[in-house]
């Protein structure tokens, strides 16, 4: 047998030309989606030509995620009596002792203080002393509701000291506006 005698198919051109276009289209269509990939993420970082949105989506970004507002009492400061403040702030170690705070009432612990005076008890209340904070560890406290709370848990030990008066009431534009204003009839 020769080596022509072998059954090879017949090929076609038709064939030919269809193989060679199966073998080309294949990384032609590679090709051409790459491309297209590539000018799709440029397009996404073009930078914007007009000033105002650029500006618009700097603004966007950096803008803060949350806000904190602090609500007011809405009002004026009203001081508070000093029994009240003594039962809001000053109870919670002078009631109990707590931290080696005089209690309420103990004339032994209290005589030492009340002999340095009312102004020296007030300057301790206000800038704390040892291990009581300053105005008791409540900010808000004006001198005077300080003044007040030391007035009362001394007169609660025999001390005979004078609280401070409150302080008056600030009246508010609107309040001010309407008192003097006449009365309609």
């Amino acid at each position: 047998m020769s080596a022509h005698d072998h059954d090879f198919p017949k090929t076609t051109v038709s064939q030919v030309i269809l193989a060679l276009l199966g073998g080309l289209l294949m990384p032609v269509l590679v090709i051409i989606l790459l491309v297209k990939l590539v000018l799709g993420i440029q397009a996404t970082h073009i930078e914007d030509r007009d000033p105002a949105v650029a500006n618009a989506r700097e603004v966007e970004r950096i803008k803060p995620v949350g806000e904190v507002s602090m609500a007011g009492s809405g009002g004026p400061h009203v001081d508070k009596a000093g029994d009240k403040v003594v039962q809001e702030s000053c109870a919670a170690c002078h009631a109990t002792g707590a931290l080696g705070a005089p209690k309420i009432g103990d004339k032994s612990a209290w005589g030492p203080r009340i002999a340095q005076g009312y102004d020296t008890l007030v300057k301790h209340a206000l800038a704390g002393i040892r291990q009581m904070p300053a105005r008791g560890g409540n900010a808000e406290l004006t001198d005077t509701e300080v003044a007040a709370a030391v007035a009362h848990m001394a007169n609660q030990a025999g001390a005979g000291f004078k609280a401070p008066e409150p302080a008056p009431v600030a009246e508010t534009p609107a309040a001010a506006a309407e008192a003097a204003a006449p009365a309609k009839k």
